[in-house]
């Protein structure tokens, strides 16, 4: 039994001191049945201490469960650092793969711009097709290279040229094919792209000044142009590239305003969203 037990135990001894105590102050008409109560009354007292005292947890149980409720904390303080490393790691891995996104849905874009351009280049080919044919008033075409049929042609021509330059990343060519173009036929239904793809070619060199300077020409000369919304994000991504922050964002948050349901209104929000920008 512990010090705690004890220091509670009645000693047997105090039992015949307190007789020997009522004895002696005159209690002479104690009978032996009241000793025996009180003897009978110690005992249940001491009963009662007893048990009181085992179902007491002793200092070492106290350590024992200190000990385990330390070792616990420690253990849950680890699991909350490792687990605050792994958010960590994948918020970073989240961010990656919003730009690997982003990324992917630029060039999405592009082949879809592409994909138009081919559409636009396809009709025009055979509009001119039909004025030839129009023209020659026989139903067939003069040879390539003679008479009125040389100057209908040629635009296509120009056009297709200048145009698989760019796809094919030979931009300077792509630029001076272009010009040449709009120097020649500058009002034709390709002039608004050629336009956009001097701007584009501009772009990706690098020529970020040029390139807006030619997206601002698609948006004054063609407004009601199909490429005026990708002029408009392409002017914004060239003022980010500048390091020109409020009017990238003035462009990019007119994107959204003016043509909220293109796919470059959805690449104008990521914009936004990665340069920490309320839409």
């Amino acid at each position: 039994m512990n010090q705690v037990t004890s220091s509670f135990r009645v000693p047997r001894v105090w039992i015949p001191l307190a007789l020997a105590g009522w004895l002696a102050a005159g209690c002479a008409s104690v009978t032996p049945e009241d000793v025996d109560s009180i003897q009978a009354q110690l005992s249940d007292i001491q009963n009662q201490i007893d048990q009181f005292q085992q179902q007491a947890p002793s200092k070492d149980e106290v350590q024992s469960l200190e000990s385990q409720v330390a070792g616990e904390l420690e253990s849950l303080l680890r699991s909350e650092a490792d687990m605050q490393v792994r958010l960590q790691e994948l918020g970073t891995q989240i961010e990656q793969l919003k730009a690997q996104l982003e990324d992917t849905n630029y060039r999405l874009s592009q082949v879809s711009q592409q994909i138009a351009a081919t559409n636009q280049e396809l009709q025009a080919f055979r509009a001119m097709q039909r004025r030839n044919l129009e023209a020659t008033g026989d139903g067939e075409t003069s040879s390539p290279g003679t008479g009125t049929d040389s100057l209908i042609t040629d635009p296509e021509e120009l056009y297709r040229a200048a145009y698989q330059d760019y796809t094919q990343g030979h931009y300077s060519l792509a630029i001076e094919g272009f010009r040449e173009y709009l120097r020649k036929f500058p009002q034709t239904d390709l002039s608004d792209n050629a336009t956009y793809w001097i701007g584009e070619s501009y772009y990706r060199q690098g020529m970020f000044r040029r390139a807006i300077d030619q997206f601002q020409a698609v948006l004054e000369r063609y407004p009601r142009s199909d490429k005026v919304p990708s002029a408009l994000l392409k002017k914004g991504y060239a003022h980010n590239e500048l390091g020109e922050r409020a009017p990238a964002v003035g462009e990019l948050r007119r994107v959204i305003r003016d043509y909220p349901n293109s796919d470059e209104a959805n690449l104008a929000r990521e914009r936004l969203r990665q340069l920490g920008v309320d839409r």
